[in-house]
């Protein structure tokens, strides 16, 4: 029997800092690609949002992918391991719901790296947002429906 991966013992002794910026990743579950619908991907946005109105979190950056996401996000009230349970939690509860299934929607565990410089920050940033191109998926960022950065002017 292959061994599985120990996702949460890779998580043993780490320290996640309020304020600090982390990029997360997080793939879905068994090649599922649930967000390929931009409805669906608009539940974990909503979740995503929900973080942020709660205080566990800061969204900076983000892009939901067919099959996984990337959130560069400064840490608030919550460590980074229950904001990332969170959001991932909540976001199962609402596809499943959607989709009339139950299961897994997600991997165990996500990767995630503090950043550290200030210009790693924009780095990190312009890669979340080009994601879509560097897939194929768009021709223009503006055109992937599902992403947005706080660099941007948002209309009121």
């Amino acid at each position: 029997m292959a061994e599985q991966p120990h996702s949460r013992s890779l998580r043993t002794g780490r320290f996640s800092e309020p304020g600090r910026i982390y990029l997360v990743t997080s793939r879905l579950a068994q090649h599922r690609t649930d967000f390929a619908d931009w409805r669906t991907g608009r539940l974990l946005v909503d979740e995503l949002r929900a973080v942020e109105e709660s205080g566990m979190a800061d969204s900076l950056a983000w892009v939901v992918m067919p099959d996984h996401f990337h959130w560069l996000v400064a840490l608030g009230t919550g460590s980074l391991c229950q904001t990332v349970q969170r959001v991932k939690s909540k976001t199962a509860i609402a596809v499943n719901k959607r989709a009339g299934l139950q299961g897994s929607l997600w991997q165990s565990g996500y990767h995630d790296t503090a950043v550290r410089h200030e210009e790693a920050l924009l780095r990190c940033a312009r890669y979340i947002i080009a994601n879509p191109l560097r897939a194929g998926l768009v021709r223009r960022v503006g055109d992937y429906p599902l992403w947005d950065a706080v660099w941007l002017a948002h209309p009121e």
